[in-house]
């Protein structure tokens, strides 16, 4: 007998990824699998409603109206299921991602006492700097540090941090503390090259192109980096809360203030959120508020 929701499952992610590999992997199961279930579904409906290449998988005029009410459909099943008996309780794989240092520091530590309280609940976390598309791949909700804009995306504020310029104590005996943003033209400057303006550092009235013998792509190598006395960085200042109470760090041209950052919860929009997701936000804004 066919699963009907299963298939459903199956054709609405495999549209939203573009991949029957990459549902398969997030099923728990195999290419082949996922190929035959949506090829019964067409069959049960009489319809075609993907397009194959060796490339990608795209929609048929069919398959665009049939995706629409999927998506109504699972919405609907997830809701009812939620109001009812054990389901009552948040359960099911909650799908987290966030920055890389930031999950390190500020979320891992919180991740136990959200568990015991939602024994439930088995978060499923990815940490990347990148900013990733929810809906492709399969992200309930993100967590990012700064301004991010997008329609398709709920947006909720959990805290905020200070931008700083920041300099290992041993780095500063060497070379001297800069007092002034053009200072930092004699320095050498950690660049992340995941920033925005790359080595062109903004602060209050004005801005400086800096240089330096080291570029990082990820938050956690530009925190390492700047532990150990490579050079100067810019970053939320959250990521050591620890080096600046043992005085190893300092934060320098604080007269030059950078730009007060928000720390946002992104979930995909939705009629029906999961109790697991309002759960976990609810859980986050507690946490990052009394902080």
């Amino acid at each position: 007998m066919l699963d009907l929701i299963t298939c459903f499952k199956s054709f609405v992610r495999t549209v939203e990824t573009g991949s029957f590999s990459a549902v398969a992997r997030e099923m728990e199961t195999t290419q082949p699998t996922i190929s035959k279930q949506i090829a019964a579904l067409e069959a049960h409906l009489d319809v075609q409603l993907l397009v194959r290449s060796t490339r990608k998988v795209s929609l048929t005029e069919e398959g665009m109206r049939f995706y629409e009410q999927c998506q109504h459909v699972l919405e609907s099943l997830a809701e009812a299921e939620s109001s009812v008996g054990k389901r009552r309780n948040p359960s099911g794989v909650l799908r987290v991602n966030c920055p890389i240092a930031f999950g390190q520091m500020k979320l891992l530590p919180r991740l136990k006492p959200f568990l015991d309280r939602y024994p439930e609940i088995k978060v499923d976390l990815t940490m990347a700097d990148h900013f990733i598309d929810l809906v492709e791949e399969g992200i309930d909700l993100s967590i990012r540090i700064g301004h991010h804009d997008d329609r398709n995306l709920i947006t909720q504020p959990i805290g905020t941090t200070r931008l700083v310029t920041i300099a290992a104590v041993s780095y500063l005996q060497q070379f001297g503390e800069p007092q002034t943003p053009a200072d930092l033209l004699h320095h050498n400057c950690v660049v992340y090259t995941r920033q925005s303006t790359l080595n062109d550092w903004q602060f209050r009235g004005t801005s400086v192109r800096v240089s330096g013998n080291l570029l990082v792509n990820n938050s956690t190598a530009l925190r390492e980096a700047i532990l150990a006395g490579v050079g100067i960085g810019i970053c939320p200042i959250l990521v050591f809360e620890n080096e600046l109470r043992q005085r190893s760090l300092k934060v320098i041209l604080a007269d030059h203030e950078l730009e007060l950052l928000p720390i946002q919860v992104m979930s995909r929009r939705g009629r029906f959120r999961p109790a697991k997701v309002t759960c976990f936000i609810d859980f986050l804004a507690s946490e990052f508020q009394s902080e």
